[in-house]
Protein backbone atom coordinates (compact mmCIF):
# COMPACT_ATOMS: atom_id res chain seq x y z
CA UNK A 1 0.00 0.00 0.00
CA UNK A 2 1.33 3.69 -0.48
CA UNK A 3 1.43 6.03 1.82
CA UNK A 4 1.12 8.78 0.43
CA UNK A 5 1.50 12.69 2.48
CA UNK A 6 3.95 12.99 5.74
CA UNK A 7 5.07 9.23 7.05
CA UNK A 8 3.55 10.33 10.04
CA UNK A 9 -0.20 10.56 8.24
CA UNK A 10 -2.65 8.94 7.65
CA UNK A 11 -2.66 6.10 5.12
CA UNK A 12 -5.34 5.53 2.25
CA UNK A 13 -7.25 2.60 4.35
CA UNK A 14 -7.38 4.83 7.46
CA UNK A 15 -8.99 7.66 5.34
CA UNK A 16 -11.10 5.05 3.52
CA UNK A 17 -12.23 3.44 7.13
CA UNK A 18 -13.29 6.95 8.27
CA UNK A 19 -15.39 7.76 5.15
CA UNK A 20 -16.99 3.75 5.17
CA UNK A 21 -15.55 3.06 1.96
CA UNK A 22 -13.42 1.03 -0.05
CA UNK A 23 -9.75 1.91 -0.78
CA UNK A 24 -10.11 1.53 -4.18
CA UNK A 25 -12.78 4.07 -3.76
CA UNK A 26 -11.23 6.36 -1.48
CA UNK A 27 -8.34 5.83 -4.21
CA UNK A 28 -11.08 7.44 -7.08
CA UNK A 29 -11.40 10.10 -5.18
CA UNK A 30 -7.87 11.13 -4.53
CA UNK A 31 -7.34 10.85 -8.01
CA UNK A 32 -9.86 12.68 -9.35
CA UNK A 33 -12.00 10.04 -11.03
CA UNK A 34 -15.80 10.62 -12.41
CA UNK A 35 -16.50 7.28 -11.05
CA UNK A 36 -18.06 8.31 -7.54
CA UNK A 37 -21.19 9.66 -5.99
CA UNK A 38 -21.58 12.65 -5.67
CA UNK A 39 -22.87 11.32 -1.34
CA UNK A 40 -19.67 8.65 -1.60
CA UNK A 41 -17.05 11.86 -2.37
CA UNK A 42 -18.31 14.34 0.03
CA UNK A 43 -18.18 11.74 2.58
CA UNK A 44 -14.12 10.97 1.28
CA UNK A 45 -13.06 14.46 0.84
CA UNK A 46 -14.20 15.45 4.33
CA UNK A 47 -12.44 12.40 5.79
CA UNK A 48 -9.24 13.65 3.99
CA UNK A 49 -9.64 16.49 5.29
CA UNK A 50 -10.46 15.91 8.47
CA UNK A 51 -7.23 13.22 9.25
CA UNK A 52 -4.86 15.75 6.74
CA UNK A 53 -4.31 13.21 4.49
CA UNK A 54 -1.71 15.68 2.03
CA UNK A 55 -2.40 14.58 -1.84
CA UNK A 56 0.80 13.88 -3.32
CA UNK A 57 0.90 13.73 -7.51
CA UNK A 58 2.54 10.39 -7.52
CA UNK A 59 4.55 12.09 -10.90
CA UNK A 60 6.78 14.70 -8.75
CA UNK A 61 8.94 11.80 -7.72
CA UNK A 62 9.97 10.67 -11.15
CA UNK A 63 8.96 13.12 -13.51
CA UNK A 64 11.33 13.58 -16.61
CA UNK A 65 11.90 16.90 -17.43
CA UNK A 66 12.38 16.74 -21.13
CA UNK A 67 8.53 15.64 -22.07
CA UNK A 68 4.94 17.26 -22.83
CA UNK A 69 2.07 16.09 -24.24
CA UNK A 70 -0.29 17.63 -27.33
CA UNK A 71 -3.80 16.15 -27.50
CA UNK A 72 -5.46 16.35 -30.79
CA UNK A 73 -8.96 15.67 -32.41
CA UNK A 74 -7.33 13.51 -35.17
CA UNK A 75 -4.31 13.14 -37.06
CA UNK A 76 -6.06 13.02 -40.47
CA UNK A 77 -6.57 16.32 -41.48
CA UNK A 78 -4.52 19.45 -42.04
CA UNK A 79 -5.81 21.48 -39.53
CA UNK A 80 -3.85 18.95 -37.02
CA UNK A 81 -0.76 18.91 -39.20
CA UNK A 82 -0.19 22.58 -38.43
CA UNK A 83 -0.61 22.59 -35.30
CA UNK A 84 1.71 19.71 -35.06
CA UNK A 85 4.40 21.71 -36.88
CA UNK A 86 4.22 24.87 -35.23
CA UNK A 87 4.59 22.17 -31.57
CA UNK A 88 7.24 20.38 -32.79
CA UNK A 89 9.49 23.40 -33.94
CA UNK A 90 8.70 25.31 -30.82
CA UNK A 91 9.25 22.17 -28.55
CA UNK A 92 13.20 21.18 -30.51
CA UNK A 93 14.56 24.95 -29.57
CA UNK A 94 13.39 24.39 -26.18
CA UNK A 95 15.11 20.91 -25.70
CA UNK A 96 11.46 18.83 -25.35
CA UNK A 97 10.05 15.57 -26.45
CA UNK A 98 6.27 15.60 -27.77
CA UNK A 99 4.07 12.74 -27.28
CA UNK A 100 1.18 12.90 -29.43
CA UNK A 101 -2.04 11.45 -28.40
CA UNK A 102 -5.26 11.50 -30.93
CA UNK A 103 -8.16 9.76 -31.35
CA UNK A 104 -9.28 10.21 -27.22
CA UNK A 105 -12.68 11.26 -27.97
CA UNK A 106 -15.76 9.82 -27.45
CA UNK A 107 -18.13 9.38 -29.55
CA UNK A 108 -20.04 13.78 -30.59
CA UNK A 109 -17.65 15.31 -28.43
CA UNK A 110 -13.71 16.38 -27.83
CA UNK A 111 -13.62 15.21 -24.29
CA UNK A 112 -10.17 13.34 -23.56
CA UNK A 113 -10.96 10.12 -22.04
CA UNK A 114 -10.50 9.09 -18.09
CA UNK A 115 -7.91 6.20 -18.51
CA UNK A 116 -5.53 8.93 -20.73
CA UNK A 117 -5.23 11.06 -17.77
CA UNK A 118 -4.61 8.17 -15.72
CA UNK A 119 -1.74 7.55 -17.92
CA UNK A 120 -0.58 10.69 -18.20
CA UNK A 121 0.68 10.58 -14.61
CA UNK A 122 2.73 6.69 -15.37
CA UNK A 123 4.14 8.46 -18.49
CA UNK A 124 5.65 11.78 -16.08
CA UNK A 125 4.84 13.99 -18.43
CA UNK A 126 5.50 17.83 -17.57
CA UNK A 127 2.77 19.11 -19.21
CA UNK A 128 0.07 19.00 -21.78
CA UNK A 129 -1.12 21.38 -24.74
CA UNK A 130 -4.88 20.77 -25.22
CA UNK A 131 -5.78 21.15 -29.09
CA UNK A 132 -9.51 21.87 -29.61
CA UNK A 133 -10.55 20.20 -26.50
CA UNK A 134 -13.49 20.57 -24.39
CA UNK A 135 -12.54 19.08 -20.73
CA UNK A 136 -15.01 18.37 -17.58
CA UNK A 137 -14.88 20.40 -14.50
CA UNK A 138 -13.88 17.06 -12.93
CA UNK A 139 -10.85 17.24 -15.36
CA UNK A 140 -9.76 20.47 -14.91
CA UNK A 141 -10.37 19.73 -11.40
CA UNK A 142 -7.39 16.67 -11.46
CA UNK A 143 -4.89 18.61 -13.57
CA UNK A 144 -5.37 21.18 -11.30
CA UNK A 145 -4.89 18.49 -8.30
CA UNK A 146 -1.67 16.90 -9.60
CA UNK A 147 -0.28 20.01 -10.50
CA UNK A 148 0.68 19.01 -14.09
CA UNK A 149 0.46 23.09 -16.51
CA UNK A 150 -1.55 22.81 -19.29
CA UNK A 151 -2.12 25.52 -22.34
CA UNK A 152 -5.49 24.79 -24.53
CA UNK A 153 -5.10 25.36 -28.08
CA UNK A 154 -7.84 26.92 -29.71
CA UNK A 155 -10.67 26.02 -26.78
CA UNK A 156 -14.20 24.95 -27.87
CA UNK A 157 -15.91 26.69 -24.82
CA UNK A 158 -14.97 29.58 -22.48
CA UNK A 159 -12.60 28.38 -20.10
CA UNK A 160 -12.93 28.02 -16.34
CA UNK A 161 -11.35 30.82 -14.91
CA UNK A 162 -7.25 31.47 -14.69
CA UNK A 163 -6.75 28.65 -17.51
CA UNK A 164 -4.55 29.72 -20.40
CA UNK A 165 -5.32 29.66 -23.65
CA UNK A 166 -3.93 30.71 -27.14
CA UNK A 167 -6.11 31.34 -29.99
CA UNK A 168 -7.11 33.07 -33.08
CA UNK A 169 -8.78 36.87 -33.57
CA UNK A 170 -12.10 35.21 -34.36
CA UNK A 171 -13.83 37.88 -34.43
CA UNK A 172 -11.61 40.35 -36.16
CA UNK A 173 -11.64 37.33 -39.13
CA UNK A 174 -15.41 37.97 -39.19
CA UNK A 175 -15.14 41.32 -39.86
CA UNK A 176 -12.83 40.85 -42.51
CA UNK A 177 -14.35 38.73 -44.50
CA UNK A 178 -17.33 40.66 -44.76
CA UNK A 179 -15.65 44.02 -45.53
CA UNK A 180 -14.16 42.38 -48.30
CA UNK A 181 -17.28 41.09 -49.92
CA UNK A 182 -19.04 44.87 -48.72
CA UNK A 183 -16.10 46.38 -51.01
CA UNK A 184 -17.09 44.60 -53.71
CA UNK A 185 -20.47 45.96 -53.68
CA UNK A 186 -22.21 42.85 -52.29
CA UNK A 187 -25.14 43.71 -49.52
CA UNK A 188 -27.07 40.47 -49.57
CA UNK A 189 -24.03 38.50 -47.46
CA UNK A 190 -25.11 34.89 -46.05
CA UNK A 191 -23.22 33.44 -43.32
CA UNK A 192 -22.80 29.74 -42.36
CA UNK A 193 -21.40 29.38 -38.58
CA UNK A 194 -20.27 26.31 -37.67
CA UNK A 195 -22.11 25.53 -33.59
CA UNK A 196 -23.84 28.53 -32.04
CA UNK A 197 -22.38 27.80 -28.74
CA UNK A 198 -18.36 27.31 -29.40
CA UNK A 199 -15.75 30.14 -29.15
CA UNK A 200 -14.56 30.32 -32.29
CA UNK A 201 -17.76 30.01 -34.18
CA UNK A 202 -19.75 32.11 -32.32
CA UNK A 203 -17.32 34.92 -32.55
CA UNK A 204 -16.95 34.47 -36.64
CA UNK A 205 -20.49 35.21 -36.98
CA UNK A 206 -20.33 37.71 -33.97
CA UNK A 207 -17.72 39.75 -36.53
CA UNK A 208 -19.79 39.28 -39.60
CA UNK A 209 -23.11 40.86 -37.58
CA UNK A 210 -20.56 43.96 -36.61
CA UNK A 211 -19.23 44.36 -40.22
CA UNK A 212 -22.84 44.60 -41.70
CA UNK A 213 -24.42 47.07 -38.55
CA UNK A 214 -21.05 49.42 -39.77
CA UNK A 215 -22.00 49.49 -43.27
CA UNK A 216 -25.80 50.22 -41.94
CA UNK A 217 -27.01 47.20 -43.08
CA UNK A 218 -29.67 45.62 -41.49
CA UNK A 219 -28.89 42.31 -39.56
CA UNK A 220 -31.78 39.35 -41.92
CA UNK A 221 -31.65 36.28 -39.86
CA UNK A 222 -32.91 34.25 -42.53
CA UNK A 223 -28.76 34.79 -43.72
CA UNK A 224 -27.33 33.02 -40.76
CA UNK A 225 -27.10 29.59 -41.13
CA UNK A 226 -25.01 26.81 -39.38
CA UNK A 227 -23.52 23.69 -40.75
CA UNK A 228 -21.71 22.27 -37.65
CA UNK A 229 -18.11 22.42 -39.34
CA UNK A 230 -19.12 19.82 -41.97
CA UNK A 231 -18.79 19.77 -45.51
CA UNK A 232 -22.22 18.33 -45.54
CA UNK A 233 -23.80 20.62 -42.91
CA UNK A 234 -22.75 23.71 -45.37
CA UNK A 235 -23.73 22.14 -48.33
CA UNK A 236 -27.36 21.64 -46.57
CA UNK A 237 -27.39 25.26 -45.61
CA UNK A 238 -26.03 26.81 -48.45
CA UNK A 239 -28.99 25.07 -50.36
CA UNK A 240 -31.33 26.52 -48.14
CA UNK A 241 -29.78 29.94 -48.69
CA UNK A 242 -29.71 29.89 -52.23
CA UNK A 243 -33.98 28.49 -52.04
CA UNK A 244 -34.98 31.91 -49.89
CA UNK A 245 -37.49 34.44 -52.21
CA UNK A 246 -34.43 36.61 -52.15
CA UNK A 247 -30.87 34.52 -51.84
CA UNK A 248 -27.92 36.51 -50.89
CA UNK A 249 -25.19 36.77 -53.36
CA UNK A 250 -22.34 36.12 -51.29
CA UNK A 251 -21.80 33.77 -48.01
CA UNK A 252 -19.02 33.91 -45.37
CA UNK A 253 -18.25 30.21 -44.87
CA UNK A 254 -16.41 29.94 -41.17
CA UNK A 255 -14.38 27.37 -42.26
CA UNK A 256 -12.48 25.80 -45.63
CA UNK A 257 -13.53 22.54 -45.16
CA UNK A 258 -17.35 23.90 -45.37
CA UNK A 259 -16.52 26.23 -47.93
CA UNK A 260 -15.86 23.19 -50.38
CA UNK A 261 -19.69 21.75 -49.35
CA UNK A 262 -20.66 25.56 -50.37
CA UNK A 263 -18.97 25.18 -53.49
CA UNK A 264 -20.75 21.94 -54.53
CA UNK A 265 -24.11 23.19 -53.40
CA UNK A 266 -23.48 26.19 -55.64
CA UNK A 267 -22.06 23.56 -58.85
CA UNK A 268 -25.78 21.57 -58.26
CA UNK A 269 -27.71 24.78 -59.36
CA UNK A 270 -25.62 25.46 -61.83
CA UNK A 271 -23.72 29.15 -60.38
CA UNK A 272 -20.43 29.35 -61.09
CA UNK A 273 -18.48 30.96 -58.36
CA UNK A 274 -17.28 34.22 -58.64
CA UNK A 275 -19.26 34.77 -61.29
CA UNK A 276 -22.47 34.21 -59.89
CA UNK A 277 -21.62 33.77 -56.55
CA UNK A 278 -19.12 34.74 -54.09
CA UNK A 279 -17.50 32.89 -51.18
CA UNK A 280 -15.17 33.14 -48.70
CA UNK A 281 -13.69 30.89 -46.13
CA UNK A 282 -11.89 30.92 -43.29
CA UNK A 283 -8.72 28.79 -42.05
CA UNK A 284 -6.17 29.09 -45.12
CA UNK A 285 -5.70 25.19 -44.98
CA UNK A 286 -3.98 23.95 -48.21
CA UNK A 287 -7.19 22.49 -49.17
CA UNK A 288 -8.66 26.61 -49.83
CA UNK A 289 -5.80 26.71 -52.55
CA UNK A 290 -6.41 23.15 -54.05
CA UNK A 291 -10.02 24.31 -54.42
CA UNK A 292 -11.25 25.49 -57.93
CA UNK A 293 -11.44 28.26 -57.73
CA UNK A 294 -8.59 28.85 -54.90
CA UNK A 295 -10.32 30.48 -51.98
CA UNK A 296 -10.83 33.57 -50.79
CA UNK A 297 -10.47 33.05 -46.94
CA UNK A 298 -9.36 34.45 -43.82
CA UNK A 299 -5.93 32.76 -42.78
CA UNK A 300 -5.56 32.20 -38.94
CA UNK A 301 -2.06 31.17 -38.03
CA UNK A 302 -2.34 27.64 -36.61
CA UNK A 303 1.24 26.97 -36.67
CA UNK A 304 2.29 30.38 -34.90
CA UNK A 305 -0.54 29.53 -32.09
CA UNK A 306 0.65 26.39 -31.59
CA UNK A 307 4.22 27.60 -30.90
CA UNK A 308 2.91 30.23 -29.03
CA UNK A 309 1.53 28.12 -26.52
CA UNK A 310 4.03 24.97 -26.21
CA UNK A 311 6.43 28.85 -25.22
CA UNK A 312 4.05 29.44 -22.34
CA UNK A 313 3.55 25.77 -21.58
CA UNK A 314 7.49 26.22 -21.08
CA UNK A 315 6.88 28.98 -19.05
CA UNK A 316 4.43 27.31 -16.67
CA UNK A 317 6.63 24.14 -15.90
CA UNK A 318 9.62 26.83 -15.07
CA UNK A 319 6.95 28.15 -12.42
CA UNK A 320 6.17 31.62 -14.38
CA UNK A 321 2.69 33.03 -14.54
CA UNK A 322 1.93 34.66 -17.86
CA UNK A 323 0.52 37.63 -17.34
CA UNK A 324 -2.80 36.87 -18.97
CA UNK A 325 -4.89 33.99 -19.75
CA UNK A 326 -5.59 34.60 -23.21
CA UNK A 327 -3.60 35.18 -26.18
CA UNK A 328 -4.94 35.82 -28.91
CA UNK A 329 -3.20 35.88 -32.84
CA UNK A 330 -4.28 38.07 -35.61
CA UNK A 331 -6.21 36.87 -38.17
CA UNK A 332 -5.70 38.45 -42.22
CA UNK A 333 -7.54 38.27 -45.27
CA UNK A 334 -6.19 36.28 -48.20
CA UNK A 335 -8.11 37.04 -51.23
CA UNK A 336 -7.81 34.56 -54.39
CA UNK A 337 -10.06 33.63 -57.24
CA UNK A 338 -13.30 32.91 -54.94
CA UNK A 339 -14.78 36.45 -54.63
CA UNK A 340 -15.58 39.34 -57.18
CA UNK A 341 -18.43 42.19 -57.47
CA UNK A 342 -22.17 41.91 -57.72
CA UNK A 343 -23.25 39.92 -60.87
CA UNK A 344 -25.26 42.98 -62.33
CA UNK A 345 -22.09 45.45 -61.64
CA UNK A 346 -20.05 42.62 -63.13
CA UNK A 347 -21.93 42.19 -66.37
CA UNK A 348 -22.15 46.22 -66.62
CA UNK A 349 -18.37 46.60 -66.72
CA UNK A 350 -18.02 43.79 -69.35
CA UNK A 351 -20.89 45.78 -71.25
CA UNK A 352 -18.58 48.73 -70.82
CA UNK A 353 -15.25 47.68 -71.82
CA UNK A 354 -16.96 45.75 -74.94
CA UNK A 355 -16.69 42.10 -73.23
CA UNK A 356 -19.85 39.46 -73.87
CA UNK A 357 -21.18 38.17 -70.30
CA UNK A 358 -20.15 34.93 -69.43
Amino acid sequence: MVRTGSVAGPTLAVVARAAGVSVPTASKVVNGREDVAPETRRRVTEALDRLGYVRRPRFEVAKPPGLVDLVVHSLENSWSGAVLHGVEGAAHDAGLEVVVSAGLTRTGGERPRRDWLDKLTTRGSAGVLFNLAELTPSQYAWLEQHRIPFVMIDPVLEPPPGVVSVGAANWQGGVLATEHLLSLGHERIGVIGGFRRRMWGGARVAGYRSALASAGIGHRPEYVRYGGFSEAGAHRRMRELLDLPEPPTAVFVCSDRMALGAYQALSERELRVPDDFSVVGFDDLPESRWATPALTTVRQPLSEMAATALRLLVRMMAGEQPEGTRTELSTRLVERASTGPVPSRRRAAESLSGRPPR
